[in-house]
């Protein structure tokens, strides 16, 4: 009895001091400073451990591709697909949240399924509006080290450990794009998106930019400095996405655009 306690204790104790360590490398490479550090970026950023305790460094590829191919098989059922982007600080009192939740349900009964980042604000707008609509309603959520929290409003979700491995799979969701008001991450699906089309690595489709007092000087700049200036665009390129006010409006380019 004293032997069988004895090696709990241990077992118990060597689990303390593994976490205690992985706990150490975490900061190890938090800490690490831009340059030469000694690691590749790859070791830094993917294969140290610092996330569970019995990870094996190289094992963490095969996390990446199992993450891949759970979101290839998630998003393989649906054949009409919008994936709506926007803030996840827009509050529920917002007319943007409004408009969200409103575009999901009229994209619903056109019979599209709605695809999100599967957080707050405008993603939960969007979510509520395809669920409360009869309709799928999909998450694909971030894990992220200040937690972001999976909205209610899904159907089928699936919970992300990389940006890199979500990006794939919004960038190949849907044959729709709408874009709300919103951040770094909103800005960041824009562009990749967008190149996506420009450089002719996807079929050409309708992504539409709602909110013209928000978006218009960003496509303002395109013109003045990209394409004027600069010339790093053409007017091509000024053609990939449209502008729109009000919901009704996007849904009329969809409507032309997609074969329902």
């Amino acid at each position: 009895m004293f032997g069988i306690r004895n090696k709990e204790r241990q077992k118990r104790g060597g689990m303390v001091l593994q976490a205690d360590t992985v706990a150490v490398e975490k900061e190890r490479i938090a800490n690490l400073p831009v340059g030469r550090t000694g690691a590749s970026r790859v070791e830094e950023e993917l294969l140290s451990a610092r996330a569970k305790e019995d990870e094996v460094e190289s094992w963490r590829v095969f996390k990446i591709l199992a993450e891949l191919v759970a979101g290839f098989d998630l998003l393989r059922n649906y054949d009409l697909a919008a994936t709506i982007f926007g803030s996840s600080r827009c509050e529920a009192d917002n007319t943007v949240y409004a408009d969200a939740e409103i575009l999901a349900r009229k994209l619903v009964a056109a019979g599209f399924a709605v695809i999100t980042g599967g957080a707050n604000g405008v993603m939960q707008a969007a979510n509520k509006g395809a669920k409360d609509a009869g309709g799928e309603s999909v998450g694909l959520n971030i894990t992220l080290p200040a937690t972001q929290q999976a909205n209610g409003y899904t159907t089928r979700s699936q919970e992300f450990h990389y940006f890199f491995t979500r990006k794939v799979m919004l960038a190949f969701a849907s044959e729709v794009y709408i874009f709300f008001p919103g951040g770094y991450g909103t800005l960041d699906e824009f562009f990749e998106i967008m190149t996506l089309v420009q450089t002719k690595k996807v079929k050409p489709l309708p992504i539409i930019l709602i909110g013209k007092d928000y978006w218009q000087p960003l496509l303002v700049w395109f013109e003045s400095t990209l394409k004027e200036r600069y010339r790093t665009i053409d007017e091509g390129d000024m053609r990939i996405y449209d502008l729109v006010e009000t919901v009704d409006e996007a849904m009329a380019i969809i409507k032309k655009k997609v074969a329902l």
